[in-house]
């Protein structure tokens, strides 16, 4: 046993070094986790426990600034924060909203986190209708009204506001809506929209760091849902009435997380709030756009039907591209885009979101241009030819 522990402790120590000798912040152009500024990081290197009177502030505070920054009113609606990933939060909606006898869900589908919220009522046995566009366009509104129409009985109808799988923005209509990519930098206007539900995530648009996610519910519809949680640690509704009533959270929180997030709000109302950060974000886009144009790339979206946020391009037609060597060489720079995760075509994404600004932007297209060179692609890259 001691060789063994000895052997471990060598290991371990040369992991170490390596780590040490090797590690270069790079920058993330990803929908998420992505990148954060350095005070955000700096704000979790204090412990603080979970009962104590500083950390129920600080869940107070990022619930009342989280109610301000979505334009909702405190006696309308509450946001509830939950531990773990958007994906959790997506799935406490799903099975805290429907009741356990009778519920059917209309899920708007034009891309895989659409197909997620299906596989989520699939896994906990709510019975759910799809209604899917393509990946290149946006949900259309008058077929919705056709199947709403019909006379079919539906306790939900659910959408992805921005589809990180392409970069596709939705319109605001009266369902429920995962906008974990696009809270905070796209207006949306939840009151209007007769949104009952809306998610989001930590880290995303508000640049905080992963940890816990939150849900925007209209109180009237939320306390109807009393015992429709399939799941202790999914039920909103008892996750809403103990952060209420005790200020705490029911089971251990993300502590470093929210004390990240509480100095990522700051950093947000800095910035000028939801204007200042879109103007950046939109800004980073432009140049994005017009950079990757110049390289020959083309988008997977066309111009009215794509957001911000991020965006996906088709590969090159070239047999010297291959992604995976495309993708590592550009981490070796420092730069971290992401793959496509599109079921028709054959891209990869680049995000501007994040702690990102126009010099990354430049800097980004300066070393995609140097990873071509590098690979023997030609530039102005050969496009794919329609279709294909």
């Amino acid at each position: 046993m001691a060789l063994l522990s000895n052997v471990a402790q060598r290991s371990w120590s040369n992991v170490k070094m390596r780590f040490n000798k090797t590690h270069v912040e790079k920058k993330l152009f990803t929908p998420g986790p992505l990148g954060c500024s350095r005070t955000v990081k700096e704000a979790m290197l204090r412990d603080l426990g979970s009962r104590d009177s500083e950390f129920l502030k600080t869940v107070k505070l990022i619930r009342e600034k989280l109610i301000e920054i979505a334009e909702v009113s405190p006696e309308e609606f509450c946001a509830i924060l939950l531990q773990g990933c958007g994906t959790y939060s997506v799935e406490a909606v799903i099975q805290t909203g429907n009741p356990r006898e009778g519920g059917r869900v209309l899920i708007l589908i034009n891309g895989v986190y659409g197909k997620r919220m299906k596989k989520i009522c699939d896994s906990i046995g709510i019975e759910s209708e799809t209604l899917e566009f393509s990946e290149d366009s946006a949900v259309d509104l008058g077929k919705v009204k056709e199947v709403l129409q019909r006379g079919e009985q539906y306790t939900m109808v659910a959408v992805v506001h921005c589809e990180t799988s392409s970069g596709q923005y939705q319109p605001n209509a009266a369902y429920f809506v995962d906008a974990m990519s696009s809270f905070g930098a796209v207006p949306i206007k939840i009151k209007d929209g007769q949104i009952d539900y809306l998610v989001s995530s930590a880290n995303k648009c508000l640049q905080g760091v992963p940890g816990f996610s939150f849900v925007f519910a209209r109180k009237s519809e939320l306390l109807k849902c009393k015992g429709n949680a399939r799941s202790l640690s999914l039920d909103l509704v008892d996750q809403f009435e103990n952060l209420d009533k005790t200020g705490q959270f029911r089971f251990t929180p993300p502590t470093h997380s929210m004390l990240a997030f509480l100095q990522a709000l700051h950093e947000y109302q800095e910035e000028g709030g939801i204007s200042g950060r879109s103007r950046r974000y939109k800004q980073n886009c432009s140049i994005l756009h017009r950079g990757m144009e110049e390289l020959g790339f083309n988008r997977f979206l066309s111009d009215d039907c794509s957001g911000y946020i991020i965006t996906a391009y088709y590969y090159p037609d070239h047999y010297n591209f291959k992604f995976e060597e495309f993708y590592q060489k550009l981490s070796e720079l420092g730069q971290i885009i992401y793959p496509g995760k599109l079921t028709n075509a054959n891209c990869f994404r680049i995000g501007n979101i994040g702690d990102l600004y126009p010099t990354d932007m430049k800097h980004l297209l300066k070393c995609i241009a140097k990873v071509l060179d590098g690979m023997g692609v030609p530039v102005p890259v050969p496009v794919p030819a329609p279709g294909s």
